[in-house]
């Protein structure tokens, strides 16, 4: 069973219509005790980096999802939930994240042209940069996904799976043992993204 996280961030029902869809049993929850059984749980987010940590905390999820982490369970985190990975945030100020992916979220606009538009929006390709994930098993070099993002992951060179280029070689995917994050929405990226959530929901992961 597949658990998304349910702490009041993110489009839960269209991510679990996903999950769905590619044959996996679903729930959305804010339980911990649901959490605890689930064979994966999924941290989906989007909004303000700040807001999100305060919310998942305060909800009590932050500590189960750790939890759960440490003990093996495979834990995918998507666009804002996939920034609450690392250790900490500078959007808006400085904010703590969960410190499951070593590294910072910074903005954008530090890396690209002042030309480029913020937030980036839009279809961007793959790249693997020599190797490629378990994650990304049923899909090509260069396929197309799509991103809506102000903020990046940096200083996370190990732990980056996939980069897009917008102006600049951004973080796409980063993943450090059983941890895996994607900055784009598989769930809004078509057959590309369902076969991502696939590979997420097989053991191999």
């Amino acid at each position: 069973m597949v658990a998304i996280v349910d702490y009041g961030v993110g489009n839960l029902f269209s991510l679990r219509s996903s999950f769905l869809s590619v044959g996996a049993e679903t729930v959305v929850t804010s339980d911990p005790a649901v959490l605890r059984e689930a064979d994966r749980i999924v941290l989906p987010g989007v909004g303000a980096f700040g807001d999100a940590a305060k919310k998942l905390r305060d909800s009590g999820l932050a500590e189960v999802v750790v939890e759960q982490v440490r003990k093996g369970k495979p834990l995918l985190g998507i666009c804002l939930g996939m920034q609450l990975l690392f250790d900490k945030s500078f959007e808006y100020g400085e904010h703590e994240g969960l410190g499951l992916i070593k590294g910072e979220i910074r903005p954008i606009a530090e890396v690209i042209s002042k030309d480029l538009k913020i937030p980036h929006i839009g279809w961007n390709a793959l790249h693997f940069n020599g190797k490629k994930s378990p994650l990304f098993r049923y899909i090509n070099e260069g396929d197309f996904v799509y991103f809506v993002h102000s903020f990046y992951g940096a200083r996370c060179e190990e732990s980056v799976i996939a980069t897009a280029e917008y102006g600049a070689e951004l973080t796409a995917a980063v993943a450090h043992e059983n941890v895996f994050g994607c900055q784009f929405h598989p769930e809004k990226s078509g057959e590309i993204g369902m076969r991502i959530l696939r590979a997420f929901c097989e053991k191999e992961a």
